[in-house]
C-alpha cells in the first residue's frame, strides 16, 4: 500500500512539474521600435544591436515591429513594451500615461525637423507655402510633423493642408512627384535616401532643436535590469563594431538619459497638434 502511494505522489509530482512552465525559463523582452523607416530596414538596423545587448547582458529581447507610428503609439501607452525606442514627445507621453523611463540616448548631435521643397521649386521662403499641401510621415513624428505643424502655425503663421504619407521616405516622394509643394523629415532619414531623392529636394526651413530619441524602459523591469541594459549600450560605444551598429540608427554618442532631458519639450505647446491614439 505505501509503496502504491509513492508510486501515485510521484505521479503527481511529475504532472505537476510537466503542466508548470520551468522555472530556469529565461523571460523575453519586448523591444519596440519607432517605424521610421520600413520594416525591412528597421530589422537589419535593430536586430544585430538586440543581439549583441544579448551577448553583453545574457537577457532575451524580441524586437516588436509596428505597421505605422500610430499602431506604436497604441502599443506603448498600454504599455506593451518592454523597452522602445521613441521620439523625444513620445517619451513625454509615455512617462505621463505609463511611466516610461529614459535610459540612454545620442549626446552627439540634436534632433530638428526639416521642411523641404523641389530643388527647382518656384517656393523660396516658407511663407511662400501658405495654402499649400505639405505631406508628412504621421502626425506624431516629432521633428518632421509634429514639432514642424507646431512651427510653421504658431511661429511662421501659415495655414496648410496636411497630406500624411504613413513613412519618411513616402513623404520625400511626394514633393518629388509632384502630389504636395513641400514635406518634413529630418535629416537622419533624408541622409539615408537615395541620391535622386537627396539631390532632388532643398531645404526651405528647420525647427526648434531638442535632444535626439532615448530608448526608454517600463517600470515593470527592475531597477538592476534597467542599470544593465543602459550599461551595455553605453559600452557598446567603446568597441567599433558595436559603435557602427549603432551609427546605423543613427546614434553617434550614446549617453544616459533622463526625463529631464526632454522636460523643456513640455513648454511648447505641442500637446495641441498630438494626436491622441487610445489604446
Amino acid at each position: 500500500m505505501q509503496s502504491r502511494r509513492q508510486l501515485i505522489a510521484a505521479l503527481f509530482a511529475a504532472a505537476t512539474l510537466l503542466a508548470s512552465p520551468p522555472s530556469s525559463a529565461q523571460k523575453v523582452y519586448a523591444f519596440g521600435v519607432v517605424p521610421q523607416f520600413e520594416a525591412g530596414r528597421l530589422a537589419a538596423t535593430w536586430m544585430p544591436i538586440l543581439a549583441e545587448l544579448k551577448r553583453r547582458t545574457g537577457l532575451e529581447f524580441r524586437m516588436q515591429g509596428s505597421p505605422r507610428i500610430p499602431d506604436f503609439e497604441v502599443k506603448f501607452q498600454a504599455g506593451e513594451f518592454d523597452f522602445a525606442y521613441m521620439n523625444p514627445y513620445h517619451a513625454v507621453v509615455a512617462e505621463s500615461r505609463a511611466g516610461y523611463i529614459p535610459l540612454v540616448r545620442d549626446h552627439g548631435r540634436s534632433l530638428f525637423g526639416i521642411l523641404l521643397v523641389k530643388k527647382q521649386s518656384v517656393y523660396q521662403t516658407v511663407e511662400d507655402l501658405a495654402g499649400q499641401t505639405i505631406a508628412f510621415p504621421a502626425p506624431n513624428a516629432l521633428g518632421a510633423s509634429l514639432l514642424m505643424r507646431a512651427d510653421l502655425s504658431t511661429r511662421v503663421g501659415i495655414k496648410f493642408t496636411p497630406l500624411y504619407a504613413q513613412t519618411h521616405t513616402s513623404s520625400y516622394m511626394n514633393v518629388l512627384l509632384g502630389r504636395t509643394a513641400a514635406a518634413g523629415g529630418v535629416m537622419g532619414t533624408l541622409k539615408r535616401q537615395k541620391k535622386v531623392v537627396k539631390d532632388g529636394l532643398r531645404t526651405i526651413y528647420t525647427t526648434r532643436k531638442m535632444p535626439p530619441h532615448p530608448v526608454v524602459a517600463h517600470p515593470r523591469v527592475g531597477a538592476q535590469i534597467r542599470a544593465q541594459v543602459r550599461q551595455a549600450f553605453i559600452a557598446m560605444q567603446a568597441n567599433p563594431q558595436s559603435a557602427a551598429l549603432l551609427a546605423r540608427v543613427p546614434i553617434k554618442r550614446i549617453g544616459k538619459a533622463s526625463a529631464e532631458d526632454y522636460s523643456p519639450l513640455r513648454l511648447w505647446g505641442l500637446e495641441k497638434f498630438y494626436v491622441t491614439n487610445n489604446p
